[in-house]
């Protein structure tokens, strides 16, 4: 009787056990890569019948890459194991076709082939011999690998291959994720673990982690990748890490990724010994033309080198009296004779400079248009602060068009709750995209300066801080997946909608379940406006706590002054707001005359960036009838409260999401909902201290008093800046 006990006893643990490893299968690892079996039958009979195997005739790494995840997402979705021929025998044929426009005769076929370029693809429904195929035409492999994604991305969503038709390629050239990841694996403003990169392990150890983390950058159109810190430790372009990152280089190449690494300016000195960094230094540029002749040897298709320069303490070409141009041109000549760029941010503001921090890139890099080497590339973030929550655009953008310039976003969430917080950002990379510079007329979007269209600029791009880390989801929660993927969406093709691609990107990671989609979506269209609402709204900005950035700080003061909170909201008795007009630091100026004109005028200027260029009496009639103070209540109690409403929304989808991926979500928005409530009435607190009026009526009074809000105190909050 024990025995049988026993054995019962032992049967039901096993089954408990089954059951724990089966919640666990959806633990957000696959991304958007699920390849789950079709849930449509019709769709799932449409897909078998048209995939049955694969016709290729050309071979290469990249090829091979290709087949395989067309082989395994077509394995997963139907069940349906792809053969690979040379020869079309029957139907259900995918072809996979290099061609070139110089060999082909076919007028439409040709002038498509004409327009996709290297990267782009052409993904058709045709005959051939009278036998219906799926065809993916390409100029390069590289191509055929982006448009088998594109094809697999169809099927994750289920929709129709019975008529193919479709012509992509990107408007950018460069494609890049910044990882602010350090030698130590610690990651800088990273919300996700530890960095991915084990350099102790490398180049011996090559984890399956790192084919996967490609896979995905490819599968949205990625091909490059800045592996260290832009707060650069020099130590990495020695030998030792020039191996290791030569042994990740090799994992990326299939997959049409190419390696950068940041650049520390006195790295000459730093590990050559040298006693200067002077750009102008003849023993200076040997150096770096040596340096760059022994990475190529490593990395023979290296992509360049990113570089912060004199900015936040790092050094740079102005310590020796040069400019950033003489800087930047010294390292490009470096690598202009093995095809590498270099990448220079524009991120540059100096505790020195007296004037408004928002105009220190403009006033140094506008009398430099035109004085950088062909392959140097500014990189600029998308506003003038540093990633708030919400900016105008940055003014950089339209004002030098003879310098190739390139789009800096954040991807992982460092003024935006952290990860922990549920906000989709591609309405923010779009917001600042279609934001009108007016540099050559109305219609002159920032999109066209950085995809490259509007100047003609050879070299064009985007580059994203990355979210990744060590968290089996890649990203610290599910939804910061997205910001990955949407990033990588609008880098191909900035035409593209956030709300289509929250859409596909719902589908292919959770349920294409039309109930699920349209409850996720709406959620993640209406999230960072949200936000907004509970932290910056009305253009309020850098309000966040010191260093780590986490949670409400508008009380920071002491120390440099553009590294408080009350030097930008510049709250007192009589209003708040920081002045960038003419009567002010004239920020405004930097602008087009027509976009001074909107900003200029506190009752044509949007209310979302109000603030940012006005300081404003508490009694300022809005556009709403409310006053400025009525107004900032309002809205920060709609954001607090719509953080519920999200909630709620994701809770009536319990039981049509898997139990693990449910939980932690429901978990995640359990925090934001506390700390949304927390932003909301340290903020009001605060503020109320000078506008001396009473919240308005209908408005709960917050809880806690200001003091008790100023003494919270995270001297570990993660991701924060390395003290170095």
């Amino acid at each position: 009787m024990m025995i049988k006990g026993f054995s019962i006893a032992c049967f039901l643990f096993l089954g408990l056990f089954v059951q724990v490893i089966d919640s666990q299968a959806e633990d957000g690892y696959d991304l958007w890569l699920r390849y789950k079996l079709v849930s449509n039958p019709a769709r799932l009979a449409e897909y078998r019948n048209n995939l049955k195997y694969i016709v290729i005739n050309d071979k290469s790494p990249v090829i091979d890459a290709a087949i395989e995840e067309l082989v395994n997402g077509v394995k997963g979705l139907t069940e349906n194991k792809l053969e690979i021929s040379s020869r079309i025998e029957k139907g259900g044929a995918v072809i996979l076709k290099i061609s070139k426009p110089e060999n082909v005769t076919e007028p439409r076929l040709y002038n498509n082939l004409k327009m996709i370029g290297e990267e782009g693809y052409i993904i058709s429904t045709e005959e051939e011999k009278k036998i219906k195929t799926i065809k993916i035409s390409a100029t390069t492999d590289k191509g055929l690998l982006y448009g088998v994604f594109h094809l697999l991305r169809i099927l994750q969503t289920e929709k129709s291959i019975e008529n193919l038709d479709i012509v992509s390629c990107p408007k950018a050239k460069h494609r890049l994720l910044n990882h602010w990841d350090n030698l130590d694996r610690t990651v800088e403003r990273g919300y996700a673990g530890f960095s991915i990169w084990d350099w102790h392990k490398l180049p011996d150890y090559i984890s399956p982690r790192y084919k996967d983390y490609a896979r995905a950058n490819a599968s949205v159109g990625i091909n490059g990748t800045v592996l260290t810190n832009v707060n650069a430790n020099a130590f990495v372009l020695t030998p030792q890490y020039l191996e290791k990152a030569a042994a990740l280089s090799n994992v990326f190449r299939p997959y049409g990724i190419r390696v950068y690494l940041t650049a520390r300016f006195n790295s000459p000195m730093e590990i050559g010994g040298l006693k200067t960094a002077d750009p102008l230094d003849a023993d200076v540029q040997k150096w770096w033309a040596d340096k760059a002749d022994e990475i190529y040897k490593y990395i023979p298709d290296f992509g360049g080198f990113l570089v912060k320069a004199n900015s936040e303490g790092q050094p740079g070409p102005n310590d020796y009296g040069r400019t950033h141009a003489e800087g930047a041109n010294m390292l490009a000549r470096a690598l202009a004779p093995h095809g590498g760029v270099v990448i220079w941010r524009a991120f540059v503001y100096s505790n020195e400079a007296p004037d408004d921090r928002a105009k220190q890139a403009n006033n140094e890099f506008v009398p430099l248009d035109g004085k950088f080497d062909d392959n140097v590339i500014l990189q600029v973030k998308n506003g003038a602060i540093d990633f708030q929550p919400r900016e105008p655009f940055h003014p950089l953008f339209g004002a030098v068009p003879h310098t190739n310039l390139m789009m800096e976003f954040q991807i992982t969430q460092e003024y935006l709750g952290f990860a922990t917080h549920l906000v989709y950002l591609a309405p923010l990379y779009k917001e600042c995209l279609y934001s009108d510079t007016y540099a050559k007329g109305k219609g002159s979007y920032v999109a066209g300066v950085v995809d490259g269209s509007l100047f003609k600029n050879e070299h064009s791009g985007f580059s994203g801080v990355s979210n990744i880390g060590t968290d089996r989801n890649w990203t610290g929660s599910h939804f910061a997946q997205s910001n990955w993927y949407a990033f990588g969406r609008l880098a191909w093709d900035n035409s593209l909608m956030p709300a289509d691609i929250a859409e596909e990107w719902t589908r292919m990671t959770f349920s294409n379940d039309s109930n699920v989609v349209s409850t996720i979506k709406e959620i993640m269209m209406a999230s960072r406006e949200i936000t907004v609402s509970y932290m910056t709204p009305l253009g309020l900005h850098h309000i966040m706590g010191s260093n780590h950035h986490y949670g409400p700080g508008p009380w920071v003061d002491g120390g440099r002054p553009d590294w408080t909170s009350v030097n930008y909201h510049k709250a007192d008795k009589l209003g708040i707001g920081f002045n960038r007009t003419e009567t002010g630091s004239n920020a405004i100026s930097q602008y087009f005359p027509e976009v001074q004109t909107m900003f200029s005028d506190p009752n044509l200027c949007p209310d979302k960036y109000l603030l940012w260029f006005h300081h404003l009496s508490w009694d300022f009639k809005m556009k709403s009838g409310n006053t400025l103070w009525e107004e900032m209540c309002f809205k920060y109690y709609r954001g607090a409260d719509s953080v519920k409403w999200i909630r709620n929304q994701w809770k009536s989808l319990d039981g049509k999401i898997d139990p693990e991926r449910f939980a932690d979500v429901d978990a995640f928005l359990g925090i934001q909902q506390k700390e949304a409530i927390w932003w909301r009435n340290a903020c009001v607190l605060y503020f109320q201290s000078f506008s001396r009026r009473s919240i308005p009526e209908g408005l709960e009074q917050p809880s806690g008093t200001l003091m008790e809000y100023e003494k919270m105190n995270f001297p570990y909050a993660p991701g924060i800046k390395p003290s170095w």
